[in-house]
């Protein structure tokens, strides 16, 4: 493993615009220090839970609960029927108390709160937590917290900016071709949606997973103290692991496609039903179609069509993507 490069930040909540077009993630030290919730948490938990409470009205938040066997890492249950952890709502003030009396309890449970939309859970956050993100599509902003939480390595499909900001947190990355050789977990049984790495970076069983040897290789790894950001482009493979008894942590994900497109996973998905079982030379002769159309595709591969000819080979917009989801459900529905 190696250590994640840092990116120079010129101006507290000013994030760098070229860094939004870059394909490599890195750590921006001090990003959001000068947030309130911030500077609270640097004189004690019970500062930083007081801080967020003033900014939460009445939302209730959907929580993991996970017995103290389990040492925190999400994962699934020994014959794979499920995942072990337990799913309740609390109010959020009443997560902030029992993360803070967890510290105190030994063995202790722990406590998880995944992606929850910021404006939602505390509705005046941002007005005094700013972050200028120059992005063409608006930014979700979301909100997680937890103790000494492991979420395994998982990727997400929009890029992401994440900020610290009460605890500390340790990210290992891989890159987005490693998926081989992380041993990852079903893709319709998940814990929040998207498949996770049945490997733990942090104790690796290398007898279990051999090839994930080749994946520590290539890893990257950065502790965010709070106010410290990590920028994580899309798809790149991330495993997070919380420090200390209370963590929370801000982040930004934004598109670089219109928000009309679907998901590049519908693609994948209609591909595991329609292609993966096919013989071996008709699944390369589909690969040299997609090559073509999907992959490679440039300004000449439909450049021999008159332009209102191309039709599908046309770049899309809102209506044609419209018209073409109603051409598929039509397709899969018959």
């Amino acid at each position: 493993m190696q250590a994640l490069r840092e990116f120079k930040v010129d101006q507290a909540g000013q994030v760098p615009p070229q860094l939004l077009a870059m394909d490599e993630p890195c750590v921006l030290r001090g990003l959001v220090s000068h947030w309130p919730v911030v500077r609270a948490g640097g004189t004690s938990g019970e500062a930083a839970a007081a801080c967020l409470k003033s900014y939460w009205r009445d939302a209730t938040v959907g929580v993991f609960r996970m017995a103290p066997s389990t040492q925190g890492r999400i994962a699934y249950n020994e014959d794979f029927s499920g995942l072990n952890f337990s799913r309740e709502f609390l109010r959020f003030d009443q997560l902030l108390d029992q993360l803070l009396a967890c510290r105190e309890q030994e063995p202790s449970p722990y406590l998880y709160m995944g992606s929850t939309t910021v404006d939602t859970c505390l509705p005046s956050f941002r007005s005094s937590h700013a972050l200028q993100l120059d992005s063409p599509e608006e930014a979700l902003v979301s909100l997680w917290m937890g103790n000494q939480i492991t979420v395994p390595a998982h990727q997400d499909w929009p890029s992401n900016i994440a900020c610290c900001v009460a605890g500390r947190r340790r990210f290992t990355l891989f890159p987005p071709d490693a998926v081989g050789d992380l041993y990852v977990g079903p893709l319709d049984l998940t814990p929040a949606g998207q498949p996770i790495s049945l490997a733990d970076a942090s104790v690796p069983d290398l007898q279990r997973f051999p090839r994930f040897a080749q994946a520590l290789a290539r890893a990257q790894v950065a502790e965010l103290a709070p106010g410290d950001a990590i920028y994580i482009p899309s798809l790149w493979w991330h495993q997070v692991e919380g420090l200390d008894g209370l963590n929370a942590l801000v982040n930004y994900w934004w598109r670089r496609s219109p928000a009309w497109a679907d998901s590049p996973n519908t693609a994948l998905w209609l591909a595991l039903a329609t292609l993966r079982d096919l013989p071996q030379a008709e699944r390369q002769a589909w690969r040299a179609l997609f090559d073509h159309y999907v992959f490679e595709a440039d300004a000449n591969t439909a450049a021999h069509i008159p332009a209102q000819a191309r039709g599908l080979l046309a770049p899309f917009d809102e209506t044609a993507m419209r018209r073409m989801r109603a051409w598929l459900m039509k397709k899969l529905n018959r």
